[in-house]
């Protein structure tokens, strides 16, 4: 490649910089997006996520995500766990003789209840 290319490609996405300008929200209107987001189903994670792709920045709004949602924040560890259990109730239902779902089931179980001590949930 040769200089002059680099060259352009700098000056390329220099302007691309300058076209995409951030959106300036306050302090409310960033707690009504998350909370926005929230509603929709996604977890703090996927919050955050989606923000960044619009150029908002959690961490310019000094408050975190988790915080702003209050009550409604349920943690994603905790929320895997859970539909994971519920798939294999659901499978030991159907199959009472497969003993390694009967083993997997009281694994999991046993997991989701030292996840929610530690979170103290419940």
């Amino acid at each position: 490649m040769s200089k002059k290319s680099k060259k352009q490609e700098t000056s390329k996405e220099t302007e691309n910089k300058e076209n995409s300008k951030k959106p300036e929200l306050s302090q409310l209107e960033y707690e009504k997006k998350v909370i926005e987001l929230a509603e929709k189903g996604l977890t703090s994670e996927k919050i955050g996520e989606s923000l960044r792709k619009q150029a908002i920045h959690p961490k310019e709004y000094n408050k975190k995500i988790s915080i702003i949602l209050g009550k409604k924040y349920v943690n994603p560890d905790l929320k895997n766990i859970e539909n994971k259990l519920e798939k294999i109730k659901k499978h030991h239902e159907k199959n009472k003789h497969d003993k390694r779902a009967m083993r997997e089931k009281d694994r999991i179980f046993s997991q989701l209840r030292k996840l929610k001590k530690y979170y103290k949930v419940e």
